[in-house]
C-alpha cells in the first residue's frame, strides 16, 4: 500500500534524502544532475513510500516567473520521478494530488518542466502545455530557452494566463525550466 507524507527539505533526515536522490537517479535513468538535485531542495516534498522504502517523489519550490509583465508567485513542481516497478499504478498521480493542493492554495500558478515520460500525467491532470515561448533571466539579461518551448507545463489558479504568450522564468543554475 502506497502512503504519501510531505515534509520541508529542513525535515528530511540525511538516510531519506539519500533515499530520495538515489531514487530520482535511477528514474532519470542516471540524467538527473547536481543542479538537478538542488532544484528539488528548499520546499515541500512528497514522498511515496511502501512499507519502508521511497518508492516515488515530487517536490514544490517557489519560483517567480514573468508574464504578460507581472511577476507571478509560482509553485514549480520539481524532482517528479517513480521507481520503475511502480510506474503506471497510480503513485505519480498520489504525488501530484498532494503538491496540486500546495499549488491552489498558495501560487498564483503552477509550472513544471516536463520529460517525455511525465508529460502525459500532467495532461491528463489539467496541466497545460505552454504554447508560447520560453526565456530566462540570468545575470547578462534575458536569454532565450527554445529547446524547453515543448515542455514547459503550467496550471493558472489566480493568473490570468496567454498560453501563446512569452513566459520568462527566474535565474538558477543549471536547466531553467
Amino acid at each position: 500500500m502506497i502512503e504519501v507524507r510531505t515534509a520541508h527539505t529542513a525535515e528530511l533526515d540525511t538516510p531519506v534524502l539519500d533515499a530520495v536522490r538515489t531514487l530520482l537517479f535511477d528514474a532519470f535513468n542516471g540524467d538527473f544532475t547536481d543542479h538537478d538535485w538542488d532544484h528539488t531542495l528548499g520546499g515541500i516534498h512528497a514522498i511515496a513510500w511502501d512499507g519502508g522504502e521511497v518508492v516515488g517523489h515530487a517536490s514544490i519550490v517557489q519560483r517567480r516567473l514573468v508574464h504578460a509583465g507581472r511577476a507571478l508567485r509560482t509553485g514549480y513542481i520539481e524532482g517528479v520521478g517513480v521507481r520503475a516497478d511502480q510506474r503506471r499504478r497510480g503513485c505519480g498521480t498520489a504525488l501530484m494530488v498532494v503538491l496540486e493542493r500546495f499549488v491552489r492554495g498558495g501560487y498564483e500558478v503552477g509550472a513544471l518542466g516536463a520529460s517525455e515520460d511525465g508529460a502525459a500525467l500532467y495532461a491528463t491532470r489539467g496541466w497545460q502545455l505552454w504554447q508560447g515561448t520560453t526565456w530566462a533571466l540570468n545575470p547578462a539579461g534575458r536569454e532565450r530557452t527554445e529547446d524547453e518551448d515543448d515542455c514547459v507545463y503550467v496550471l493558472p489558479v489566480s493568473a490570468s494566463l496567454d498560453l501563446t504568450g512569452e513566459l520568462t522564468a527566474d535565474w538558477r543554475d543549471g536547466g531553467a525550466w
